[in-house]
């Protein structure tokens, strides 16, 4: 606003009016701002989508804004409180993408796991919008975005055992395994409660592929904490670990804590977990071999002057099988692996096409 070269101010809650908002601006209408309150808003924006740039997988936003005040981050401030959309509203979506050949879902959100809380009165949660997109013809697997460990109960890890197109593969953010970071960071759970949730999943779903997010070098981390939380990762076996430096956000509690860290401490702490990384992530491939993986087809490329097609298990794990006429892109075929095509790519005999 008190930007002199700022002519219109169109708030996060108004994509969908950008074009007749710009038109209106431009035919001289005196238009300044259009913004909403996000911090006192429930209101979910519609924006529909019926084609992606991945013809084969499409992501889908079920919900906005976040209430966690984790003190590291900004978004609560940015996107406002937590919003979701109508089931029926996704549903709508999901169907309209499954008529252009879509196969796969990714279930998308600032918060994922938040999703509901705003239907509390009506019976909607997260799990209600899970069963009821399962039984969309067309969609043959659903993926989930990063999710909050709380979600991980008893029931919802059994229910989800009895869905077969979710793929079992789950993002379960993190950010420290140690207890005193996590309190520092605002974190709602605890390291020994979040293995628990990964225990959960393993008990239902079998050798799902876990993943997560670690921030190194968080204000007042000393080396014993750094040790602690990279015990615990070790110790959880992921199969992939998105390690980030902390970086300074202006306007957030730890911002302004003190104990910063410098590049080069979390440069080091980085190394060292990106290694673990590296090891866990071979491992889980290497228990994947001799057994079956349903593969999405969905690119075809060259490899050492043979024409192959890449594609992800269900598990996520990247797969390749030599091109035939009997399969294509954008089909779900199992394959037994039998072994790497190249580091983090598996390969192995076609033994059917869905």
């Amino acid at each position: 606003r008190e930007d002199a070269a700022v002519d219109l101010i169109i708030g996060n809650n108004r994509k969908a009016d950008l074009v007749p908002l710009l038109e209106a601006w431009f035919a001289g209408k005196e238009i300044r701002e259009s913004i909403t309150d996000l911090a006192g808003s429930n209101e979910y924006e519609k924006l529909h989508i019926n084609k992606q740039a991945e013809h084969t997988r499409a992501f889908i936003k079920v919900q906005d804004g976040c209430n966690q005040f984790c003190s590291y981050c900004i978004i609560p401030y940015t996107r406002g409180r937590v919003r979701s959309r109508r089931p029926e509203d996704v549903e709508e979506e999901v169907k309209i993408l499954a008529e252009e050949g879509y196969k796969e879902i990714v279930l998308t959100g600032i918060h994922l796991t938040s999703y509901g809380i705003d239907f509390k009165d009506e019976g909607i949660d997260f799990l209600t919008l899970i069963k009821r997109l399962h039984e969309i013809d067309g969609i043959e697997r659903i993926r989930f975005g990063s999710l909050e460990p709380r979600v991980i109960t008893e029931e919802f890890a059994s229910e989800l055992s009895r869905l077969p197109k979710i793929c079992p593969h789950f993002h379960l953010s993190l950010q420290s395994g140690c207890d005193t970071t996590l309190e520092r960071m605002n974190r709602r759970y605890r390291s020994a409660e979040y293995a628990e949730k990964c225990g959960l999943l393993r008990k239902y779903l079998g050798n799902p592929a876990l993943t997560t997010d670690v921030i190194v070098g968080f204000p007042m981390e000393t080396e014993e904490d750094f040790q602690d939380s990279y015990d615990f990762v070790e110790s959880i076996h992921f199969y992939e670990t998105h390690i980030f430096k902390y970086s300074r956000r202006h306007g957030t509690k730890a911002a302004a804590m003190s104990g910063q860290l410098t590049e080069a401490q979390k440069a080091v702490r980085s190394d060292k977990m990106l290694a673990l990384n590296e090891q866990h992530a071979k491992e889980y491939e290497k228990s994947m071999l001799g057994g079956e993986l349903k593969v999405l087809l969905e690119e075809e490329v060259e490899i050492n002057g043979e024409q192959w097609y890449i594609g992800h298990s269900m598990e996520y794990i990247k797969t390749a099988v030599k091109k035939q006429d009997n399969y294509s892109v954008n089909d779900i075929i199992t394959v037994k692996a039998e072994e790497f095509l190249e580091e983090h790519t598996l390969t192995g005999e076609v033994l059917g096409v869905e």
